[in-house]
């Protein structure tokens, strides 16, 4: 059985981080695994407190899964600090892993940033580099190629500047009202558009990490970047389609749409 492991903060309404990459790796046929990047006191309604992990703990966590259960695919997601940040790349490239997806979480839907300026150039100048394929929303593409993203067109020239920059795939990922579920992957000076269409439901919490889990999890069991993304991107329908509505605010996906097992 493949195996994949994902770097990211822990969400104790268990609708995104740690928690929905687990459900997510699970379902798409891999065995998951974790390092937490830090603990969230939060919900579907937003995030009221933050307790970082030490770097040497974190350090930890990765030495003792790629020595004993070598991952095949690693997702990272939120990471604010550029000491963590200097511990993952650290470690993935002493392990030599590969199929790496960043979820670069530097923006808020609402424009607000979420990292610190230290933390952005440190994540540009040591892990971007080591990853496989990027995952960035409008917001976060902006700020990583430094330059407004206002079409379609636009959406591609960015993408491109990423790649060439960080020698990596990029996804750029679509809506912020501009164009519903279209995605775009850039990958070795070519471009592929990802149709979607927009499914009306308000609970959408989870959905970059959800999208960037189940990226990886294809990419562990040996799918091509464009199986990869297409796979995902009808899961994560899939999972919205499912129209679970839990909580008071924006809420989780239906990550277990499709089990059918005898245990459920």
């Amino acid at each position: 059985m493949k195996a994949a492991l994902t770097i990211a903060g822990s969400d104790s309404s268990g609708g995104a981080g740690i928690q929905a990459d687990i459900k997510t790796m699970t379902m798409n046929g891999v065995y998951a695994m974790s390092a937490i990047t830090a603990l969230t006191a939060q919900n579907t309604t937003g995030v009221q407190g933050i307790f970082e992990v030490t770097p040497d703990f974190l350090g930890m966590q990765i030495d003792s899964v790629c020595t004993d259960i070598r991952p095949d695919a690693v997702k990272i997601g939120m990471v604010s600090s550029v000491e963590l940040i200097s511990v993952i790349a650290e470690k993935l490239t002493r392990y030599q892993i590969k199929n790496i997806v960043v979820d670069p979480v530097m923006v808020a839907t609402s424009g607000a940033k979420l990292i610190s300026e230290d933390a952005v150039a440190t994540l540009k100048e040591k892990l971007l580099p080591l990853a496989t394929v990027v995952t960035p929303n409008i917001p976060e593409a902006e700020v990583m190629a430094g330059l407004e993203i206002k079409s379609a067109d636009d959406m591609i020239r960015a993408a491109e500047y990423i790649s060439n920059t960080y020698h990596c795939a990029v996804l750029c990922k679509g809506g912020h009202s501009l164009n519903d579920a279209n995605d775009l992957l850039y990958d070795n000076g070519e471009y592929r558009w990802f149709y979607g269409k927009r499914i009306d439901n308000p609970n959408t919490h989870g959905t970059g990490c959800t999208l960037s889990s189940a990226i990886a999890s294809n990419l562990a069991k040996e799918q091509n970047l464009f199986e990869a993304v297409e796979n995902a991107k009808a899961y994560i329908s899939g999972a919205l389609s499912a129209m679970l509505d839990l909580g008071a605010g924006s809420g989780p996906m239906k990550h277990a749409f499709d089990l059918k097992e005898k245990y459920l």
